[in-house]
């Protein structure tokens, strides 16, 4: 599996988070689960870092990529293979 450094805030009963894990093990990449369900400050620590405050937040590196939806659409756009030729 490729590294590029992948963090994505979950949670357990969070169904679009199960989906992002989805996409992202289907392009072969690694990822860190961050469970913000487990930890308030993780929580706290992924609102400030993300501006959001819903599950899952998506980060490659330093660039924020958002939730699900967001995940999905730079998918489709091919924005999300630059991104990673980027990290």
């Amino acid at each position: 599996m490729s590294s590029h450094n992948i963090k994505v805030y979950s949670a357990r009963l969070c169904g679009y988070c199960r989906a992002a894990e989805r996409l992202l093990t289907s392009k072969g990449l690694a990822y860190e689960i961050i469970k913000v369900d487990e930890d308030p400050a993780l929580f706290e620590h992924m609102k400030k870092i993300s501006g959001r405050q819903t599950v899952p937040q998506i980060f490659i590196g330093d660039h924020h990529v958002g939730g699900f939806d967001d995940l999905s659409a730079i998918n489709q756009s091919g924005e999300l293979d630059k991104i990673l030729a980027s990290s």
